[in-house]
């Protein structure tokens, strides 16, 4: 009888993982993707992404379970097109954000600001760096005048872009303050990213899979880069990419090939070999 795989529960960062360098599906990925889930295992992805956004990547392979949307701040589940889940921004991140809409509105020390619902974004003070993001995430988005337009309940995360300058003024602005209830994370030199407190990626897959029953043992993530850390640092199995940073690599119990090669394969076929079951029971990993 062939061996099923309930008892897992696999969750892959996209860009540089999931795919390519040049941003295509490995063929091997699919067709691992698919014989796992075939076999009973439970695959999804996490991405810092909109669900529509997210949408095109989700059924271009064969996942079964909802997906970590906006950085772990929601589960989105597909099959019934809803939030099943989701971590709100409270008041004291909300006031945060309205402060330093009114103390970065100089020319050269401006910040365009982007909040996040559940599939739709408002702008405030809208620049190239927003609207580049909006146009290549195709997310459905509003501009508004000012931040006290934005709809006061539903913040699932804000994004801050500016030139690397004002964004390294910022973050010094946020070491100095007293924490709102937030977690910041850098997703490039341009961006500086917000959630509620003790949200991230790692959040949401350790719902899911309490959701789903399985034990964090069996709870497998694959990324490649810093903007994964929390999310290896959570689950039972995290997994690299053989093009990660080194820093990856050291925090990670499985080391995959390059993502150019199909670096999802890798690990779901070390899954399906009974390898990574046998690691747990002698307690490699």
């Amino acid at each position: 009888m062939e061996r099923t795989f309930e008892n897992w529960l696999v969750v892959s960062d996209i860009d540089g993982t999931l795919k390519n360098k040049i941003r295509k599906l490995p063929k091997r990925n699919y067709d691992a993707i698919k014989e796992f889930t075939d076999r009973g295992g439970n695959f999804t992805l996490a991405s810092g992404r909109l669900k529509s956004s997210l949408e095109r990547n989700y059924y271009r392979i064969t996942p079964n379970q909802p997906a970590v949307v906006l950085n772990g701040a929601g589960l989105y589940d597909f099959e019934k097109d809803k939030m099943i889940w989701r971590s709100t921004i409270g008041e004291k991140g909300r006031d945060f954000v309205r402060y330093i809409a009114k103390e970065f509105d100089e020319i050269f020390k401006s910040v365009d600001i982007g909040v996040y619902f559940d599939d739709y974004v408002y702008i405030v003070k809208s620049g190239l760096l927003s609207a580049s993001t909006m146009y290549f995430d195709k997310a459905e988005h509003e501009y508004v005048k000012s931040i006290d337009d934005v709809p006061d309940d539903g913040w699932m995360k804000v994004i801050f872009w500016s030139n690397p300058f004002t964004i390294n003024k910022l973050r010094s602005l946020i070491r100095k303050m007293e924490n709102p209830d937030a977690n910041f994370m850098s997703s490039s030199i341009l961006t500086l990213e917000m959630l509620q407190k003790d949200t991230h990626k790692g959040v949401g897959i350790m719902r899911l899979a309490d959701m789903l029953g399985i034990e964090k043992s069996h709870v497998a993530a694959i990324g490649d880069y810093y903007n994964d850390w929390d999310m290896l640092k959570t689950v039972g199995l995290p997994a690299c990419a053989g093009q990660a940073p080194s820093e990856i690599h050291k925090i990670c119990k499985f080391e995959a090939c390059h993502c150019n090669k199909g670096c999802v394969a890798d690990l779901l076929e070390y899954i399906m070999s009974g390898k990574a079951d046998e690691d747990i029971v002698s307690g490699k990993i």
